[in-house]
Parts: C-alpha cells; sequence; structure tokens
C-alpha cells in the first residue's frame, strides 16, 4: 500500500473517497477473516465487565486483534482506533486526517446470549465524516459495505469461507403509513421510546447491533433513532454504509453528527433511510 497526501503539519494521512474506494475489497477481507475467529470461539468465553459496565469475551478481543492486524498491513500510516484498546488505553481524538474506527464485536450482548444479531464493524473517517464502512454480521454470513458517493454492496459468505459476488444495494422511500421503525433490543432508552410513539403508525422492531444500519440500507426498513450517547465506533461503519446506500445520519436537531470529540461519543442520532425530514 502507498502513502498518501498529509496535511499541512500532521503526520495523518488524508484519503478522499476514490482512495477508500481502492480499500474496499480489503477491510472486506479482513472483516470475513475477523468473522471466522468469532465463530470459532464459544458465545460466553473469558467473559468479564469492563469499568463502564458492559461486557466482553474471548471473542471481542481476538476479533480485535485480527482486525488490527490486517489494518496495519493493509494501510500502516493511518491510525486505529478500536473499543478494547481504547478501554485500556484512551487514544487521542482525530479531528483531521483520516483513521480506522474499529468495533470488534458490536452487540456483546446478543452474542452472549446465543442470539445472531452482533457485527463486526469497520469504518475509515475523514476529517469527522465517515465514508467507507464495512459491517460483517458473523452468524448471517453477510456482509454490507459502502463508500461515499459510490454506492452501497451486501455479500455472502460462502460455506468455503469465500465471498459471494456483491449485490447492490439501496434504501427506500419511506411509506406514507406505517413506517418501520428500528429500535435497540438492549438500549432502548426513554427519550427514544417517547420518540418512536409519537410517530402514527410507527411498526417498532427491536434489533441489536449495527444490523439495524444494515436494514435501512438495504430497503428493510425506515427510521432507526437513538437519542442517547454511543460511541463513534459502534455507528460509524454503519453511517457510512448508509449514507453509501442513499440514506442519511443526523443529529437530532437535523445537524451533522460529529465524530471524534475528547470522549468519541455521539450525544445522539437520527438514521434515515430516506432523507426527507420527518413530519407529522
Amino acid at each position: 500500500m502507498g502513502h498518501f497526501p498529509e496535511i499541512p503539519g500532521t503526520s495523518v494521512p488524508t484519503l478522499d473517497a476514490a482512495a477508500c474506494a481502492g480499500l474496499a475489497d480489503a477491510l472486506t477481507g479482513i472483516a470475513a477473516q475477523a468473522a471466522k475467529t468469532v465463530l470459532a470461539l464459544a458465545t460466553g468465553a473469558g467473559l468479564r465487565h469492563k469499568a463502564d459496565g458492559s461486557p466482553v469475551t474471548a471473542a471481542d478481543e481476538a476479533a480485535e486483534s485480527t482486525i488490527c492486524e490486517g489494518l496495519r498491513r493493509t494501510a500502516p500510516d493511518l491510525p486505529v482506533i478500536s473499543e478494547e484498546q481504547a478501554a485500556l488505553d484512551k487514544p487521542r481524538a482525530i479531528a483531521h486526517g483520516s483513521y480506522f474506527l474499529v468495533d470488534p464485536l458490536d452487540g456483546t450482548r446478543e452474542f452472549v446470549a446465543g442470539l445472531d444479531e452482533y457485527t463486526i464493524n469497520i469504518a475509515l473517517v475523514t476529517d469527522g465524516t465517515p465514508l467507507l464502512g464495512v459491517v460483517c454480521a458473523p452468524a448471517l454470513g453477510l456482509i454490507w459495505r459502502g463508500v461515499s458517493g459510490r454506492g452501497a454492496e451486501r455479500l455472502a459468505i460462502r460455506g468455503d469461507g469465500g465471498l459471494a459476488q456483491p449485490e447492490n444495494i439501496r434504501t427506500r422511500t419511506r411509506p406514507d403509513r406505517d413506517p418501520v421503525i428500528l429500535v435497540s433490543r438492549s438500549h432502548l432508552d426513554a427519550q427514544t421510546k417517547a420518540f418512536v410513539e409519537a410517530l402514527p403508525g410507527a411498526k417498532r422492531v427491536a434489533c441489536g447491533s449495527s444490523l439495524k444500519f444494515c436494514r435501512l440500507a438495504e430497503a428493510a426498513a425506515d427510521i432507526y433513532p437513538r437519542l442517547a450517547p454511543t460511541h463513534d465506533w459502534d455507528i460509524a461503519a454503519g453511517h457510512a454504509l448508509l449514507v453509501a446506500a442513499g440514506g442519511s445520519v443526523t443529529a437530532p436537531d437535523g445537524g451533522s453528527v460529529r465524530y471524534g470529540t475528547s470522549e468519541l461519543l455521539i450525544p445522539g442520532f437520527i438514521a434515515l433511510a430516506d432523507r426527507r425530514p420527518i413530519t407529522g
């Protein structure tokens, strides 16, 4: 992999959408390898709880190791911020330039419970905006990926571990009645619940992990609100995927979602398959 242009006064390269597109296949392969790692481990192996009370397993840590090693080989010039490492050593926020955001196992609670709704998330963020997102659901044998301005795809992981031909995906127009609203299975807060209940005729569907972004991107749902804080790595890959598929992710007030703050936290967001504002 070659070197990338640097921002004056920094050592962090800056990648545009074209450069991100060139990395999509490599990141897809890394995600598929991490999926094999996760599936080889028992759901509860090495289960413990971090300082913030969230669970972590041997699978989280093994997947993170696989992904970070793959990213270092693929793009050694780019910094990597990954969830489990961040829990041990707070990373430096990166406001400018490009870097990877990794959630090696999103939906650990679902994973431990034996559900299929957990994912592996790899995003490439440039100047605070996710441009490339790869989301893998190991138990479902599926990978979704998207690059800003260049479309989104879904791929199946074959039984031999190879990847099937990618299928183009795109979001759908929001229906006038009975929109499908996705909410967190494990983290549904009171404010988000009230938001959903205020939408006329909404069909509420609980779903774990960043799989919710994938359902929006592949035209299976309409809105995913989360009005409580979440970490950057939880949503960056899904954000990039959804935008590439034709949707949007905004702050609750309609402004931009800001990545790269000192705490690496997103206060809240609304993800839409159809970019039109919600009314009524």
